[in-house]
């Protein structure tokens, strides 16, 4: 597939790597891309909601459900269960990625890590397929499972960032990687969309049925597509992985230590990192409950979210690429927070949406598209320019705790307003803080300034 795509994203070579490698390296987006799509923003918030509306007591294919569920003797509306488990899995985050980014930086064997995390995530979602009547216990903690596993190899993935180019090529690479990965999760949405449109018969328990199937070969995918960056990716040791004596994982520990003391060295990295958690935590909890919005506040048909959501793959294609170029004219910076005023537009828009109309989804969906690749994918080449040399895995670490599929506050603040007022809406309007707040925090940054703190060289234009 690498042929097909090649032609979209050709490129001059650059010196520290090569096509093949590079390609590679896009190619994990085109991979794990299929879980952030198909599982986190299309399926798995229905799917999870209606398996707890059951075991809550609620009768198969209900409008509303008022009932709730109790893990671990504590009371859980049902609606409010899947975004509590998003929080949870983005708080064991916290203490789980940092370390693996530390271990990456101590390896000589990043590939390694990123097999093992890759294929840990997509046989927990394979498991996915025994997730049957009210078993939502088991599927919670699956995606506990596949989220944190998820997060952890896109650590060791996007440590790799920083060698495959220089200061000047990083925007372009990491768009190139963001836009392949659309294309990768749109075409298996794009494949599910059909199977779906062609086995379901209406039913509420047919529905559910593929959606759980539609779970499980994104898990296929995952697992499959991850043997090309394997293939095609090289080792970068840096000069610790080169010099580490003893335990690896001892040594990881030991050197997220170290890190943890010396990090207020560079308190501007510091400081776009809280913007970005901020801003990202908003972004995160949109796509991971846009589905759920759709269906029981929107009562939307499974289908027409998807139409919508593929809609939005192929759109963020093109988006990602064009705020890619526009970066280039007027610097990632500037780019991301022009693209922050948009998203808030998006929050108001979505408020005011009405129940029962596919067209108005799908148009504000489309500008979703435009906007949401090209957002994500240069703050994540803005902060590789941010990083002390040698310590790229850690500091990811810390950036993937609000990256692709995780974040905390946003679905905790969206769980609990539901909670208290029951409505999807009120507690999606609840958002606009963290995009208010995030682009305040980034435009405070003195970017160049913090580059050279990291002791590293600005790009031309910021």
């Amino acid at each position: 597939m690498a042929e097909t795509v090649a032609p979209a994203v050709a490129e001059p070579a650059r010196p520290g790597s090569t096509r093949r490698e590079r390609t590679g390296w896009y190619f994990y987006d085109w991979a794990n891309s299929a879980f952030q799509t198909t599982v986190i923003t299309v399926f798995l918030g229905p799917f999870l909601t209606t398996v707890t509306e059951l075991a809550a007591g609620c009768e198969l294919g209900a409008d509303s459900c008022d009932g709730a569920v109790h893990p671990l003797g504590i009371r859980v509306a049902a609606g409010s269960y899947y975004p509590y488990l998003i929080s949870l899995s983005v708080f064991l985050t916290v203490f789980v990625l940092p370390v693996v980014g530390a271990i990456a930086d101590r390896s000589a064997h990043k590939k390694r890590l990123l097999a093992a995390a890759a294929f840990t995530g997509a046989a927990a979602t394979i498991a996915f397929a025994f997730v049957t009547g009210e078993r939502y216990l088991l599927g919670g903690a699956l995606f506990l499972i596949a989220n944190i596993s998820f997060g952890a190899a896109v650590v060791v993935y996007n440590s790799f960032l920083p060698q495959l180019g220089g200061p000047d090529d990083r925007d372009a690479i990491s768009s190139r990687g963001w836009a392949i990965g659309y294309l990768g999760g749109g075409l298996l949405l794009a494949l599910n969309l059909v199977v779906f449109n062609t086995l379901s018969d209406g039913g509420a328990a047919r529905e559910l049925d593929l959606a759980r199937w539609s779970i499980v070969s994104a898990g296929v995918w995952w697992a499959a597509f991850t043997l090309l960056p394997l293939r095609w990716l090289r080792e970068h040791p840096t000069a610790a992985a080169l010099h580490a004596g003893g335990n690896v994982l001892t040594d990881g520990f030991r050197q997220l230590g170290h890190t943890l003391r010396e990090i207020k060295a560079y308190p501007l990295t510091l400081f776009f990192l809280l913007a970005f958690l901020v801003f990202n935590d908003g972004i995160q909890t949109v796509i991971t409950l846009a589905s759920q919005y759709g269906k029981k506040e929107l009562r939307l048909e499974q289908s027409t979210m998807i139409v919508t959501i593929l809609l939005v793959q192929f759109l963020a294609f093109g988006g990602a690429l064009a705020l890619g170029a526009l970066a280039r004219r007027i610097g990632a910076w500037k780019t991301v927070l022009l693209s922050l005023v948009l998203w808030t537009g998006v929050i108001i828009a979505a408020f005011r949406l009405p129940a029962e109309a596919p067209l108005p989804f799908m148009v504000l969906g489309g500008c979703i598209g435009l906007v949401l690749g090209g957002s994500q994918a240069l703050s994540r080449s803005l902060f590789s320019q941010l990083i002390p040399a040698g310590k790229e895995g850690e500091y990811y670490g810390f950036y993937e705790i609000s990256d692709k599929g995780t974040s905390w506050l946003g679905p905790l603040a969206f769980g609990l307003v539901f909670q208290l007022t029951s409505s999807y809406r009120v507690g999606l309007v609840s958002l606009l803080i963290f995009f208010v707040v995030g682009f305040a925090l980034l435009a405070a940054v003195p970017i160049r300034r913090a580059i050279v703190a990291a002791g590293n060289t600005p790009p031309r234009v910021l």
